[in-house]
Order: C-alpha cells, then structure tokens, then sequence
C-alpha cells in the first residue's frame, strides 16, 4: 500500500494511542551491534511523551541491572510514528524491539521485518499459555506464527453519567441495542443527548461497525481474506450504527464532525450521557469529573449478555510489542520482551498505563478489580475479538471508516439513511480495496 494510505488508515483512536514500531538491529544514524545494548521504540501510551519516559526509565534501569543489558529507549510521538515504521521496514534501520498497535499486525507481518514468535520463541519468554487468547488473537494472521506479543491491552466499555440518568428517570445502563434506543429517546432532550459519537473519527467508527457486524453475524473479510463489505450483515451492522443519529435521535449531529477524543469532551461537560470507549477513566478525571460521577457497563448486545453465542461487544484493542527481524541481539531482545511480560511488569506497567494486563496472571493484582477496569478485563476475556487480521486490515479501516462518515454527514444533514444507500457506500469502498 501507498504511505498516505497507510498513514491515513493507521490511525486508531484509544485512550492509550495504539500505535506501531518497526525496525532492525541497527539505527538510523547510528548503530547496534553489542550484545549489552538494545535500542526500544515505545509508543507514547500516557499524556505526554516525557510523562511516558518517567514511567519506564525506571524498569529499563530494573532490566538493565538484572542482565546487564542497557536499553536506549526512545517515546516516538503518535504524530510521528507511522513514517518512522514505514521508512525503517523499508531500510532496515531501526530498534531491536519496538510496540506495535495491535490492529496493524497482519499488516506488518506482511512486509516480514518481523520476528515469528514460533514456540520456541515463545517458550523463551514463559510460553504463549500465559496471555489472554483474545489478545494472541491480535497478533497477526491465524494461519502463521504471531508478528508480535501482547503487552498492554483493552477493550470497550459503556461509560454513563449518573446524573443525566437520575435526572431522566432512567435506573440503568442499557444491556440490549433496544433499551439503549429507549433510554436514549429518554434522555436526548433540551440540548442534552444520549450517546456520544466520533463520525470523523475513521478508526473509531471500524471500531464500533466491526462489533455490529459480529453481532450481526458479519466478519467484514471471507476466510480466503477477500472483503464481503456488501454482505447482509455487515450492511446491517453499518446501517444500525448510522441510525442511531439518523432514525433514532439519541446522536447529536454535530457528532457526525467530531475527530479523536471530542465525545470524550462532551461526556465529561455532561452533554452527552454515554460513550462507547476504553478505559476513559483517566480521561474523564482530567477534564474534572469526579469517580462517583459516572459508572460503567458492558457494550449492549442484541439481546440475552456479552459472550454468548454472537454476543461480541468489543474489539480487542491494545498494543503489541515485536522484534525487528534483523537485530543483531535477538537473544537480549528476547531477554527484554520476557522482562516486559513478567507478571510483576505487567501489573505495574498496565496500571501506570491504565490498561489491562494480558498476562493472566498479572490480572490477579487487586489494581485490576476496580469495577471499571473488571468490566474491560472480563470483557476482554469472554467477549472480544480481534479485528480482521489480514494484511489489508489498514485499508480496511480508511475505506469502510470513510464510508461511515460520509453517511453520517448525510445523517446530520437530514437525508434518511436506506438500507440501499449504505450497500452504495460499502460497494465503492470494496472496490477501493481492489484498486
């Protein structure tokens, strides 16, 4: 794919800022040949780049004391990132290990910069056993070794607040599509609205569109990896989403605009009563609401609870660390991902992070039982799936995610969304795909 393609379709939007690293053994300007030294692109998981270094400076010094093996870390920006991966699969330059946005990894996999994490690879770090399957899942396609392993994870959640519900007469969170549309008519009156959206947001709108389809029976690719956008399904799960704003009214339509985190804004000035998200607890204290001030909920289902049958009700998300290929070190390198994933940097990582630990041992840390984070864990755990893992899986989200917002403008400008109109939309961008 073209490098404005791919820096269009890899933008995915969480509260981590789910990102990619890619590279070898030598860096860009510079070199890595000694068996004490590993070079780390991280990605910038927190507020800020140097908020991000202060975390994990320490546990690199930790590794470093333990093995002997120094690790130049460097936090590439979100903004950055993406051509930095590209330019270092294509030159062969860049770090030994490196984080990887977990939707991208087919992707990656594909160029083949990427170490196979075989069994005994695996076996090197503690064995695959240890990690939730779901988040293995999102480590590259079924059908070879994994690019990558999981380090941090999330999944989504339903955000409400408390007082929008009270002041509405509304108990609960909605557990089904149905009640979500009711509560939603309850709530979305006198300026005030149900549900937040982000219709510009293109990783977003695949986020939800993808949960949809599996629940409507949908995989958005066949299992040859050709795309089947135009299938009943996936037509019906866009055309729900869309609705929401269109037929139901529980979306404001200025959402149809809204880009990264602006849902977010609207929730915590209380605008808005719900959100689709992960983990926004961090997000939402910093924007002043208090913790009493808003719960959480599974994504609602078509009916009955998450995880049974078709139930899906979240994408795996999260971010996936790999090895370049050509490292020189690949047994430091190997050393440092098993450091990484050891139970005790698990849990202190994911709850510096906000994240939830894969490792499954390292979810028994009680940090992890928090009733927002527990609903993401078992989440995690019972109900979600990997995105598409193919390695036109960034096309995917640029194409589908454009034709998502581009119905939603139509929604905010009054047209009726037909079942007709979304088959269109799906139809031109199957055929992006095969240009």
């Amino acid at each position: 794919m073209s490098r404005a393609r791919a820096a269009a379709a890899l933008t995915t939007v969480t509260a981590l800022a789910f990102v990619t690293g890619c590279g070898g053994g030598t860096e860009a300007g510079g070199g890595n040949t000694s068996p004490k030294t590993l070079t780390y692109w991280a990605s910038n998981q927190g507020p800020s780049i140097e908020a991000d270094k202060k975390i994990l400076t320490p546990e690199l010094k930790k590794f470093e004391k333990q093995t002997g093996i120094k690790v130049k870390l460097e936090v590439i920006p979100w903004s950055d990132l993406l051509n930095r991966i590209l330019a270092a699969t294509t030159s062969g330059q860049g770090p030994d290990i490196l984080n990887i946005g977990n939707t991208w990894s087919s992707s990656l996999q594909a160029t083949g910069a990427l170490l196979p994490w075989n069994q005994k690879n695996f076996d090197a770090i503690g064995g695959r056993d240890r990690f939730v399957e779901a988040a293995v899942g999102s480590t590259g396609n079924k059908d070879q070794d994994p690019a990558a392993v999981p380090l941090y994870s999330l999944s989504y959640a339903l955000y409400y607040n408390k007082k929008m519900f009270k002041d509405a007469g509304v108990e609960k969170p909605p557990a089904t599509w149905d009640e979500m549309v009711t509560t939603g008519q309850k709530i979305s009156k006198g300026g005030k609205w149900a549900l937040g959206a982000e219709g510009a947001n293109l990783s977003n709108n695949i986020h939800q569109a993808f949960v949809l389809g599996k629940q409507h029976g949908a995989d958005f690719f066949d299992a040859a990896g050709k795309p089947t956008f135009t299938s009943a399904g996936a037509v019906a799960a866009v055309k729900q989403y869309v609705d929401l704003m269109a037929k139901d009214k529980i979306i404001a339509p200025g959402n149809a605009e809204y880009a990264q985190n602006q849902s977010l804004s609207d929730f915590a000035k209380g605008k808005t009563a719900m959100v689709l998200w992960q983990a926004a607890a961090t997000t939402f204290a910093a924007q002043g609401m208090k913790p009493e001030d808003w719960g959480v909920a599974p994504v609602p289902v078509p009916a009955g609870t998450p995880g049974t049958g078709k139930n899906i009700n979240s994408m795996v998300a999260g971010i996936n660390m790999a090895v370049f290929k050509n490292t020189k070190n690949t047994e430091g390198a190997l050393k440092f991902v098993k450091f990484m994933t050891s139970d005790e940097e698990q849990a202190i990582l994911n709850k510096s992070f906000g994240a939830v630990p894969p490792v499954k041992a390292a979810q028994e840390d009680p940090a992890f039982s928090a009733p927002d984070i527990k609903v993401l864990r078992d989440t995690l755990s019972n109900s979600a799936a990997p995105l598409p893992q193919v390695p036109e899986e960034s096309q995917f989200e640029t194409a589908v995610g454009t034709a998502i917002k581009e119905l939603f403008a139509d929604a905010a400008a009054g047209k009726e969304i037909t079942e007709s109109a979304v088959k269109g939309s799906l139809t031109k961008a199957q055929q992006q795909m095969q240009q």
